[in-house]
């Protein structure tokens, strides 16, 4: 795996999101969506104190729907419009166009990130809020972004449907995200109640927000990254040899 390869692909991506007002609608939409209600009028000023417990709680429910959408027509229009082929014909390996995919839509979606950066900006100038648990929770949403975008990835490398690699890319993660809430319903099964705690996406997330990130919590969305992007290559090494 060549540096050079891999940051060609990225460019050639970040650029797509941008070139066309798809990304700019996104962005916008997320924004509105996020800071707009969400923030401002279900939490902020109902609780009335300087926190983004609030904001951060609902992220991985905001994500659910708009990472998915990111990530639907990565390798999804690629076999659509039949470029896959000619990109598979390239001296370049997998692995290195399987990454650029995934970094390209990690800037974006950190891009999307940092224009939030108002509202920590201004919860600061009129309150006293804990900065070291709103600097950990970003970074936990960036974990997690990385999570919901890797499962995004390979599904989208399954169909060459973008509406079906959505709603698959959703229902999956939505599994990983409700399955947090297993435990509730399952106090008295032991081990299972662990098992679930572990593979639940939000679990680890609230972890992060408490503002302590944890090793534990890092090796899981770095295993989680790391194996659906493995997932992935394997998917299109396949394609490439079929």
């Amino acid at each position: 795996m060549t540096t050079r390869n891999v940051s060609a692909i990225f460019r050639k991506e970040l650029r797509s999101y941008f070139a066309s007002p798809v990304g700019y609608v996104f962005i916008i939409f997320f924004l509105l969506v996020s800071n707009g209600f969400f923030f401002f009028i279900a939490d902020f000023f109902r609780a009335g104190e300087a926190t983004m417990r609030g904001y951060f709680s609902l992220l991985p429910w905001i994500f659910l729907f708009f990472v998915p959408a990111v990530t639907m027509r990565l390798w999804a229009e690629e076999k659509k419009v039949g470029t896959l082929e000619i990109l598979l014909t390239m001296p370049l390996r997998e692995a290195e166009v399987v990454l650029g995919k995934f970094l390209a839509a990690f800037a974006f979606l950190a891009i999307t990130m940092l224009l939030t950066i108002t509202l920590p900006i201004s919860i600061k100038m009129i309150g006293r809020p804990d900065m070291g648990v709103i600097v950990g929770s970003y970074c936990g949403a960036l974990f997690l972004g990385a999570a919901y975008l890797a499962i995004g990835l390979l599904i989208s490398s399954l169909t060459e449907n973008q509406v079906v690699a959505f709603i698959v890319s959703v229902a999956v993660v939505f599994a990983l995200l409700a399955i947090g809430a297993a435990p509730v319903y399952l106090q008295s099964l032991g081990p299972i109640v662990h098992i679930c705690e572990y593979l639940s996406l939000l679990s680890h997330f609230n972890n992060i927000t408490r503002g302590v990130i944890d090793s534990r919590d890092v090796v899981y969305y770095v295993s989680v990254v790391v194996l659906a992007l493995y997932l992935n290559v394997k998917n299109i090494e396949a394609r490439k040899w079929r």
